[in-house]
């Protein structure tokens, strides 16, 4: 159960942050113009982003134009432009894959394994996808302080950093961060059923004892080379004999039972494996 509400956890956590990286990609707000010195005019606003520049202007116009050549761009947008599709693709692969493993959906239902190792996969699509994100949007913010500070620049070419490189900084990190909830949830699973697997001393049953009150038992392990029961030769293998201390009333009800079963070597088979 805790798995389960860790995976829905990691899963809410990786889509809202692919929301916050779509809505980071499309709008133009990672630079906006600094208005210092000599340009304190705030009348028009000029905005840049990945696809666009927009410039807006105190009358309430908004106008914004593409790039008409994305080979003109300078290295670092081409970069940057990659590196936030290849994060966008790889969180829409990771939410399929995560609602595939998820113990909630009935996707893959009779294999637990495959589906925390899906559910796990998709986690770590997450973190893929969150530590892509991050790169170009740290890059960015880098550029913009550094031309800020440089007192060979032109003020009226300065720019501030834009709202949309805080909403990718956070969406980086909010994807980061469900991406390592799933991977701890899928861990988590597999150690809960290989727990499950192994415990409880299969086949020989934890606890069992027999009827009565106050009985208890004690086993021995006999290695007999052949051991004849009603006529029939058992195959050489260790044989479990289980005797049985009790009260009066418990030894005369064992007695009862014992009368129509085979005995062994002198002694009285209560159970035999």
């Amino acid at each position: 159960m805790a798995s389960a509400a860790l995976e829905l956890v990691g899963l809410f956590l990786g889509l809202l942050g692919m929301l916050g990286t779509l809505v980071a990609t499309v709008l133009p707000y990672w630079q906006n113009s600094a208005h210092i010195g000599s340009n304190i005019v705030t009348a028009v606003i000029t905005m840049k982003g990945l696809w666009m520049e927009c410039v807006y202007q105190s009358t309430g116009a908004f106008q914004c134009e593409t790039y008409n050549s994305m080979l003109a761009l300078p290295a670092d947008m081409q970069a940057s432009r990659a590196l936030m599709v290849i994060s966008l693709v790889l969180s829409i692969l990771a939410i399929a894959m995560a609602a595939l493993g998820m113990q909630c959906t009935l996707c893959l239902e009779g294999s637990g394994a495959l589906k925390s190792r899906i559910a796990g996969a998709g986690g770590g699509l997450f973190l893929t996808a969150g530590f892509l994100a991050l790169i170009p949007v740290a890059w960015t913010t880098h550029e913009v302080v550094q031309t800020f500070y440089r007192p060979d620049i032109p003020a009226s070419v300065k720019f501030e950093i834009g709202e949309c490189l805080y909403l990718g900084l956070a969406s980086s990190l909010i994807s980061m961060l469900g991406g390592g909830i799933l991977c701890v949830s899928c861990c988590e699973e597999q150690d809960g059923v290989h727990g499950r697997r192994h415990g409880g001393g299969y086949p020989y049953p934890v606890g069992g004892a027999l009827s009565g009150t106050g009985a208890r038992t004690t086993s021995q392990t006999y290695r007999n080379p052949t051991l004849q029961v009603g006529g029939v030769n058992t195959a050489s293998r260790p044989h479990t004999l289980v005797r049985s201390a009790s009260g009066s009333s418990g030894s005369n009800a064992h007695k009862g039972q014992g009368a129509h079963k085979p005995a062994a070597a002198g002694y009285d088979l209560t159970g035999y494996v």
